[in-house]
């Protein structure tokens, strides 16, 4: 839910994150990968390969393993500019080579320190992420889109006071650097986010001023711009967002026209340019995730059913979630290879994360995975590349 971070305390919201990420330098290569710091040849004029056509040369790079491309970017800014364009991801995935990892916001034991640590399917620890630049801040948003990670608006705390930025960085995987993107149009906090399409999705939150929003925003990856769009009808804040079977859902939180915690659902259609609503939401959603073309939900008040929302039909079905210890264990998700992870918000000995397969046969969805993030699970995503 919607709160200030501490030294001591962070509290977390279900579709964005409160971290004591702090500035950093360099915005596009990494101080803990010396080899993105040479200096790459002026060389767009040359072949990618010398002696083979573009295209043949292309698919030898995409060839190469997922844990050499920040090496590759390095070698000239021919190879840098196809490895961080969408035409790799896309080239790697018509040669079925994309490798899915988990990108983990993680704090340590004392509350100080956070940290982006990744993981792959056998949960082999890859490589910690070069630090967020930029102030410290919280209450942004986190969307994945074509192999990159984008960390969005939040506010930070510079002399006591909240202060609400609209800055937008961009974490590329297969270069392992940050890059700033265009700013948004309003700035804001603990907002809804998601990807539908192809296009990022903003919606609501709380404004520079702390007042609540109802403004909606979009952006696209290949013009680097955002635009305003349709507003919600009302102000709403702390909702989480996700993009399902071509529609945009905004769901949990709070809204200016209900008392507590509303269970309205506003669905925006990206082809009509129009919101519409439904009346049977969540409330007080700790952990989602889209898994196929279903809703994944954990709520507050019932950590041992795990709520699946079908847009086919707009029902819900309430799954049991197996008991692993406490009962008051809470829970943030991942995913991997198409099952859901459940981290563990509390640090009990011997726990084993909880897996759940959609797809396997009844009595046979649930069971343990060795994958655990190194400390408290804050958010997770999963990036192919």
């Amino acid at each position: 839910m919607p709160g200030f971070v501490s030294e001591k305390k962070r509290i977390t919201g279900p579709n964005h994150c409160f971290s004591l990420l702090g500035e950093q330098g360099k915005l596009t290569h990494s101080k803990s990968n010396p080899h993105l710091t040479t200096q790459v040849a002026n060389d767009f004029d040359s072949p990618l390969l010398p002696g083979l056509p573009d295209d043949v040369a292309k698919l030898c790079l995409a060839l190469v393993p997922r844990s050499n491309f920040p090496s590759m970017g390095a070698v000239c800014k021919k190879w840098r500019s196809f490895i961080r364009s969408k035409e790799f991801i896309i080239v790697r995935k018509l040669l079925g080579l994309l490798e899915e990892w988990l990108y983990i916001l993680t704090m340590d034991a004392e509350g100080k320190q956070s940290q982006w640590e990744v993981l792959d399917c056998a949960g082999n620890k890859h490589r910690l992420l070069p630090l967020m630049p930029g102030p410290v801040k919280a209450g942004f948003g986190v969307v994945v889109i074509d192999g990159k990670l984008l960390v969005m608006a939040g506010y930070s705390v510079p002399d006591g006071t909240a202060s609400a930025t609209s800055d937008v960085y961009e974490y590329d995987s297969c270069l392992n650097s940050w890059s700033k993107l265009a700013s948004m149009n309003v700035a804001r906090y603990d907002f809804a986010c998601a990807e539908v399409n192809g296009i990022i999705y903003v919606v609501g939150g709380y404004g520079i001023d702390g007042e609540s929003l109802s403004s909606a925003e979009a952006y696209d990856p290949d013009t680097d711009k955002w635009t305003l769009i349709e507003s919600l009808r009302r102000p709403r804040w702390g909702c989480f967002a996700c993009g399902v079977d071509g529609k945009l859902y905004v769901m949990g939180g709070r809204s200016s026209f209900t008392i507590g915690n509303s269970r309205f659902v506003d669905v925006y259609h990206p082809e009509r340019h129009t919101w519409c609503q439904m009346k049977n939401g969540c409330v007080m959603v700790t952990a989602h995730a889209v898994l196929g073309k279903k809703l994944f939900c954990m709520e507050w008040k019932n950590q041992r059913k795990l709520a699946i929302f079908n847009p086919e039909d707009n029902s819900w079905n309430m799954v049991p979630v197996p008991l692993t210890g406490s009962s008051s264990i809470g829970f943030r998700f991942g995913i991997l290879d198409g099952k859901l992870l459940f981290f563990s918000l509390e640090e009990e000995p011997g726990y084993r994360t909880l897996l759940y397969d959609p797809e396997a046969a009844p009595g046979s969805e649930w069971q343990t995975s060795k994958i655990k993030p190194s400390g408290l699970c804050l958010c997770s995503v999963t990036i192919k590349a």
